[in-house]
């Protein structure tokens, strides 16, 4: 186990175990982010991606396995190391009761920050998440996009090295969601690394630099989107009969419409589309179903 992980590492995880009871939620996962990557974690619920956001922000002890941030050892530093994190927590976890400025200043202050220093982060980042004109208004006067913006804004206000975001745009339509993106791409270009979770693979396959896929406590695919389509094939047709619906994936959009027209008599309706990081996700969800019923 290395002891100095490589200075281009933001997040460096090695045999990361967490048990409850009779329940394995990690069973010795290893992925590292590069400084400057948006990596996701992406699996169904009960996959372990809580648990390990969980463990990152100290909230949950780790049975066994390390971790680097910026090359401190989490459980030997932990208050330099989270100073270097960001959190955005699934849950909205503001005081409604307070204004969005208020918000921000206590949260400030906790992270030992000056007045001054408080004051000129708060209007940069309201800036950036297009805020500044709800400063002075309470947080429950806020919509959900906004409440969503505004955690991350405080989560990046004590100038975080690398940004835990876990499940930001749950529950938003898509409009806000593509707005959100739009700032985490933003945060990203100013030199932020960036964990993300998300069910939504669409969000993944825009954001993502590279994605792991965990399934049941274990990581099976660390990897970039583009290739793991690639891998797959990058165009899909969906077969439509009466009992179900087939997908067949093919290198080339010739191959693809080849097949189509051969099986054109056979089907009740045919559809040809790109493949996308959701084919990948649904596949290696299906491989893992299969080896779990041997």
């Amino acid at each position: 186990m290395s002891n100095h992980p490589s200075s281009d590492l933001a997040l460096k995880v090695e045999g990361l175990k967490k048990s409850y009871k009779k329940v394995h939620a990690l069973k010795g996962i290893s992925f590292e982010i590069k400084r400057g990557e948006l990596f996701s974690l992406l699996g169904p619920n009960g996959a372990g991606k809580t648990t390990t956001i969980r463990i990152l922000t100290g909230l949950t002890k780790p049975d066994e396995g390390s971790i680097f941030i910026f090359g401190q050892k989490l459980s030997k530093n932990e208050i330099s190391a989270k100073k270097l994190t960001g959190y955005v927590p699934q849950q909205v976890n503001l005081d409604v009761e307070l204004t969005v400025y208020e918000n921000l200043l206590i949260h400030g202050l906790l992270f030992g920050m000056s007045l001054s220093e408080i004051k000129e982060r708060i209007e940069e980042l309201l800036t950036l998440a297009d805020l500044a004109d709800r400063r002075s208004a309470k947080v429950k006067e806020l919509s959900g996009g906004m409440r969503r913006r505004l955690l991350i804004v405080r989560a990046l206000l004590h100038k975080p090295k690398i940004l835990l975001l876990d499940e930001p745009t749950v529950g938003l339509d898509p409009h806000i969601r593509r707005k959100i993106w739009h700032l985490i791409k933003q945060i990203q270009e100013k030199g932020a690394s960036i964990l993300l979770t998300t069910h939504y693979m669409e969000e993944a396959e825009y954001l993502s630099d590279r994605v792991a896929f965990i399934f049941n406590g274990n990581i099976l695919r660390v990897e970039k989107p583009k290739y793991l389509i690639e891998e797959l094939g990058e165009f899909a047709i969906d077969i439509f009969t009466d009992d179900e619906v087939q997908t067949q994936y093919f290198r080339d959009r010739q191959s693809a419409e080849e097949k189509m027209l051969e099986l054109k008599s056979k089907a009740r309706s045919i559809a040809l589309r790109r493949t996308t990081l959701e084919d990948v996700f649904m596949r290696l969800q299906k491989t893992v179903s299969s080896s779990s019923k041997v």
